[in-house]
């Protein structure tokens, strides 16, 4: 059995290719640097070092690399795959879709069974837009809802940036934290569910795409920019972590979003089970040894504060499940629906803080670097302001009732952010954890 992978980098390595190669897959790799594909192939293998409390050296074996620029070659590897993946970023997406749409036809006209791909990408409802992006290298007539199965994941692994001086060392070592659990859209398959360790199939993909953007990530973006915000010198999320009014921030932004989706999904989430998410995850958000730093965790501003995306995809989140309006009547009251749990306290404003504190993030990489998206970002606001970062990249609608008056509560707390010192937020948070 073997697994085609496109995306050779630390997601692909650390994660995906390594829980295929422990199920005993070949593990063949698509990426455009040849270096590393030179690297795959002479040494057929590569260490995950886990970090954390129980450390350990993860040797992955039967691992071999393809030039992502033979055309040829990466169509007849997904003409013979068994199974395939991608991890390439969601905007490196539309450069794959047309070797992958030759190797489907020339898999089809050979008599090939149909092909599963597992899109482990950060990409909510990305079954739709993978398949958008094939059909416009396809006949119309290709029968792709029959022949592939898009299969949705949930990508909750944590891989830091690793430091130059390891990369110049070892090329292929990668560090990673020891959560190995793959949530996968059981419904999406084609051929059986592979028998892999670790994979998690889920009946409802979409309320575990949700989790993931909207607790998980909103999580991560509290803990970076408002970490950044009170104290640019935080190197690393386990500093936001320790503190206890960072902390207590970004446990309550994570539970607005917990709260909409115990409401959306009932049948799948419970305030019991939301509760052990997040702390689990903040308690993973403090692992000191993986070393992940606020810079990786914040960077790339035009896509996580886009409007699908982590900070302003909750904000509309929790406004259309009607948390904001259960501050005052009770969730119990909010859409007109009952709960039969009875739900914390919301803390809403946590998540419009976190986009006002997002617009002040700039946060550098180890040579003292904007992320190059960051800096055009930082030189458009300069120049153009809170209005158009809320209209161009929030992708917020003024003529919105709704979206006006996340709008509106953003900019009130932006000019609150810029003008005042980071001991208000202090204030603002109150104490404890």
């Amino acid at each position: 059995m073997n697994i085609l992978i496109f995306g050779a980098g630390n997601i692909g390595r650390s994660f995906i290719g390594q829980l295929f190669s422990r199920a005993g897959y070949e593990v063949m790799f698509v990426d455009v640097n040849a270096a590393l594909v030179e690297e795959l192939n002479r040494r057929r293998g590569y260490v995950v070092e886990v970090k954390g409390p129980r450390p350990e050296a993860i040797w992955v074996q039967q691992v071999s690399g393809i030039d992502g620029r033979d055309q040829e070659k990466v169509a007849e590897a997904v003409a013979r795959a068994d199974i395939l993946a991608t991890s390439v970023g969601a905007g490196a997406l539309p450069h794959v879709y047309p070797v992958i749409a030759a190797g489907l036809v020339r898999r089809r006209a050979a008599g090939g069974p149909p092909l599963d791909i597992l899109i482990c990408e950060n990409l909510r409802n990305a079954a739709a837009v993978f398949a958008e992006g094939l059909r416009e290298h396809l006949l119309a007539d290709f029968p792709l809802t029959d022949y592939v199965g898009l299969v949705e994941t949930s990508i909750g692994k944590m891989v830091p940036i690793m430091p130059e001086a390891i990369r110049a060392q070892d090329p292929l070592l990668v560090y990673a934290e020891a959560y190995n659990t793959l949530p996968v859209d059981a419904k999406a398959f084609k051929n059986p569910i592979p028998n892999v360790p670790g994979l998690d199939p889920k009946q409802n993909m979409a309320a575990y795409v949700d989790r993931k953007s909207f607790v998980h990530n909103l999580g991560h973006a509290a803990c970076a920019y408002l970490g950044y915000l009170y104290d640019p010198e935080m190197v690393y999320i386990w500093q936001v972590v320790a503190n206890a009014q960072l902390r207590r921030a970004a446990k309550q932004a994570m539970w607005g979003s917990a709260r909409a989706l115990i409401l959306r999904y009932p049948d799948e989430f419970t305030e019991q089970n939301q509760e052990e998410h997040i702390e689990d995850l903040l308690d993973r958000f403090a692992n000191e040894a993986l070393g992940d730093t606020v810079f990786r965790v914040g960077r790339d501003l035009p896509r996580k504060l886009s409007r699908e995306d982590r900070v302003v995809g909750a904000l509309l989140l929790d406004a259309r499940e009607g948390i904001e309006e259960s501050r005052s009547r009770g969730v119990e009251e909010s859409n007109g629906r009952s709960a039969s749990l009875p739900l914390r306290p919301v803390e809403a404003p946590a998540t419009t803080l976190t986009l006002a504190a997002g617009f002040l993030f700039r946060a550098t990489d180890e040579h003292g670097e904007l992320f190059p998206a960051d800096a055009q970002f930082a030189r458009e606001f300069a120049e153009e302001g809170v209005d158009w970062a809320l209209t161009h990249v929030c992708g917020l609608d003024v003529t919105s009732p709704l979206e006006a008056r996340i709008r509106e509560d953003a900019t009130q707390y932006y000019r609150s952010l810029e003008s005042r010192p980071p001991e208000w937020l202090t204030v603002f948070l109150g104490g404890g954890c």
